[in-house]
């Protein structure tokens, strides 16, 4: 089986629905909404990466999923590591896509995601409308075939509780995966988004380094290349994952 876990903000169906057919392909897929996100779980506990990570294990064990290859997208790499931390029996492989080692090293990525609690005030309000409206007439722009699916796409961005997307926020903003990376003990490969103002290429490649054995594959897309290249996206994710033993 493959698990396909989402990045922040997004959904299962948004992040992976253009390569759920081709991925099908090398066997089983499950794909969860994340807590907060999408049609996940409310909690009234607060979110953080490894009550996630504990999410999917408990729907590994609920399906009588023995093991699966996971692949990670952005905020769904940190939950695919923890989720190999948390519960080894479980992964048999990784593939970590437009995601990072650490995401606040840095000066200005700490005040990046310092501003996550004022984000939180302001999100109670609701999702901004103008925001994701902006979102997807860039993304259309880019995509022209993404305009036919404008209503469900912002019907998407706007499922998330944004008390929670926020929460989610600050989480990744604490991840750090230094102390442990180099201890990864199954097949890995790590998909690098080349031109991701997000999430810089210098931190994703700097997970590819510190994984003993990663295989390194590259995107020429920014953070929503899953959304906006959709052949090369699922190229390049076909690759990955048959790299680290998904259809054999």
């Amino acid at each position: 089986p493959i698990l396909l876990l989402h990045g922040w903000t997004a959904s299962a169906d948004l992040n992976w629905w253009r390569v759920y057919g081709s991925v099908s392909a090398l066997g089983r897929v499950v794909a969860i909404d994340h807590r907060g996100h999408g049609r996940g779980m409310r909690s009234e506990e607060p979110f953080t990466l490894e009550a996630a990570a504990d999410d999917v294990a408990a729907l590994l064990e609920v399906l009588d999923i023995e093991e699966a290859v996971v692949c990670g997208y952005s905020m769904g790499g940190p939950v695919a590591m923890l989720l190999w931390r948390r519960h080894r029996h479980l992964v048999q492989g990784l593939v970590l896509e437009a995601t990072a080692l650490e995401w606040r090293a840095s000066v200005r990525e700490r005040l990046v995601w310092k501003t996550m609690g004022l984000l939180e005030y302001a999100l109670r309000l609701g999702p901004s409308k103008g925001l994701i409206d902006r979102t997807l007439r860039q993304a259309i722009e880019t995509s022209p075939d993404l305009a036919p699916y404008r209503g469900w796409l912002k019907a998407e961005l706007r499922r998330g509780d944004p008390t929670e997307l926020a929460a989610a926020g600050r989480a990744l903003g604490n991840y750090d995966a230094r102390p442990f990376a180099r201890t990864v003990d199954v097949p890995t490969a790590v998909v690098v988004t080349t031109r991701d103002r997000l999430v810089r290429p210098f931190k994703q490649r700097q997970l590819v380094a510190a994984i003993p054995g990663a295989r390194h594959f590259e995107l020429d897309g920014d953070h929503d290349a899953c959304l906006v290249r959709p052949k090369e996206f699922e190229a390049v994710t076909l690759a990955a994952l048959r790299s680290v033993g998904a259809g054999a």
